[in-house]
């Protein structure tokens, strides 16, 4: 039995941590190591996972380096064959390393294995709706559009394909091992996917279930919805030094996807005006994404411009009539493929 370490990183989620953490102590796949970061967390996150017993659990102090940084230091701590990572405010379901575990073992061409996820709000609470990203034929232009892994706590990768993008460097004051770019305190993850897909053979898969239930947080970085735009420009701009006519061909629509992901998050996050800000944007900037992908296009520009435009209350009341019938789509959506997989 492989062994998988989970790196989870921790930075001021004492409210969530604990559940995290029991999460991946309840997985039905046992053979793992647990690497707890504490990234100079300021509030009681270490005192917390203290209290857990468990010997397979290891905590691990550093000097605060952001999110990149504390996964940097999880990989070099690892001993398994298999990596996965937590942020330290979502859950995994029980299966989860188990189904990755299987999805990788028949599938030796993937090297980053993730899965769909469920929405919970600040308490736990599922909001019936899922994130539903392309699961197969991944490409280099699919990751920097619309990042199908989707959220930091939902990919299982293959030691060796973080080994193949590895790259020495002294940004603090030593000279270093990097997997993930520490320069980048957001976006670092699609910077390593664009790594892994353009300079490796890896490839990237999905499971069509939803493992990983991903927390969306007001006071997280989710909420730093412009800053997040800047960082995709720098990681644009690094793939240009080693794939220029890769960026020259996709830069425009990779722009527009994004800040219409970010225009989505703004309306999960009540912020009508900046919600219908980013959708002018978006559209300015590469407007054929109305005919490349119009439905989600459409749908939120519509939701962007109801939550500007609406009394709360006759917008909550749409709201949850449209999250009702896309949840009950998503959960047919779900099944059927999981039904197709199994058939298959």
């Amino acid at each position: 039995m492989k062994q998988v370490s989970v790196v989870i990183a921790v930075f001021r989620c004492e409210k969530y941590i604990s559940a995290t953490v029991q999460s991946v102590l309840d997985q039905t796949y046992k053979n793992l190591e647990i690497l707890i970061i504490d990234d100079e967390s300021p509030d009681r996150c270490v005192e917390i996972c203290q209290q857990f017993t468990d010997p397979r659990i290891q905590i691990i102090r550093q000097r605060n380096r952001g999110l990149a940084g504390a996964r940097n230091t999880g990989i070099r701590h690892a001993q398994g064959e298999y990596i996965a990572f937590l942020d330290g405010d979502d859950l995994w379901l029980p299966q989860k390393i188990e189904k990755h575990v299987e999805h990788l073992k028949n599938s030796p061409h993937v090297g980053v294995s993730f899965s769909r996820s469920a929405l919970i709000d600040e308490r736990g609470n599922r909001l019936g709706t899922y994130l539903m990203p392309q699961l197969e034929n991944i490409s280099p232009e699919s990751l920097l559009c619309d990042n199908p892994v989707g959220n930091g706590s939902a990919a299982v990768l293959r030691r060796e394909t973080l080994d193949a993008i590895a790259f020495t460097e002294c940004l603090h004051g030593t000279s270093e091992q990097f997997y993930f770019d520490e320069r980048f305190r957001q976006a670092e993850d699609v910077e390593c996917w664009l790594r892994i897909a353009i300079q490796t053979q890896w490839q990237f898969a999905g499971i069509p279930e939803a493992l990983t239930l991903y927390r969306v947080n007001s006071g997280g970085l989710s909420a730093n919805l412009l800053k997040q735009l800047e960082y995709l420009e720098q990681a644009i701009e690094k793939t240009r030094s080693y794939a220029p006519e890769f960026i020259t061909k996709w830069e425009k629509p990779a722009k527009a996807y994004h800040m219409r992901y970010l225009a989505r998050s703004a309306v999960r996050l009540k912020a009508g005006a900046i919600a219908v800000k980013l959708m002018h944007r978006a559209l300015a900037t590469h407007w054929r994404i109305l005919f490349t992908n119009p439905r989600r296009t459409l749908m939120t520009l519509a939701a962007a411009y109801l939550l500007w435009l609406l009394p709360k209350s006759i917008y909550r009341q749409i709201e949850a009539l449209a999250a009702q019938s896309m949840g009950n789509w998503q959960k047919n959506r779900i099944h059927r493929d999981r039904e197709l997989k199994v058939g298959g």
